[in-house]
């Protein structure tokens, strides 16, 4: 019973494993840069409805070409239009941790020195 995946094991030798996870990080790869370019098409202030629509049934329909035509033509853009993204998200993050910091706190009521010696017995 035990030699069916001694057999496999024998069947499949180790650069066909190492070939097989190059090519799955290849996979991965090409989805990531598919998934990618698809969002920037459609986070692109400079297309309009069509043109979007159009870059998008180019690069379902013919994958690699459409990929390859979009990142010669519009691929400065896209690094621009992260750095662009970057900066607000982070202008807003500052903004809004300037106006949680500067509301007035509550103010918390001391307690006695004999309440805490009593917290401390009981440890509450």
């Amino acid at each position: 019973m035990s030699a069916a995946p001694l057999g496999a094991a024998q069947d499949y030798p180790l650069l066909n494993l190492f070939w097989t996870m190059l090519w799955l990080f290849v996979w991965i790869l090409w989805i990531f840069l598919l998934v990618r370019i698809i969002l920037d098409i459609f986070r692109s202030d400079d297309l309009g409805g069509w043109s979007k629509a159009l870059w998008v049934i180019f690069i379902i329909i013919l994958p690699f070409i459409g990929v390859l035509v979009y990142l010669i033509a519009r691929g400065s853009g896209m690094q621009k239009r992260d750095v662009r993204d970057a900066r607000a998200a982070d202008q807003e993050m500052r903004s809004y941790i300037r106006s949680a910091a500067a509301t007035r706190r509550r103010r918390v009521p001391r307690r006695s020195s004999a309440s805490l010696r009593h917290c401390v017995i009981r440890a509450c």
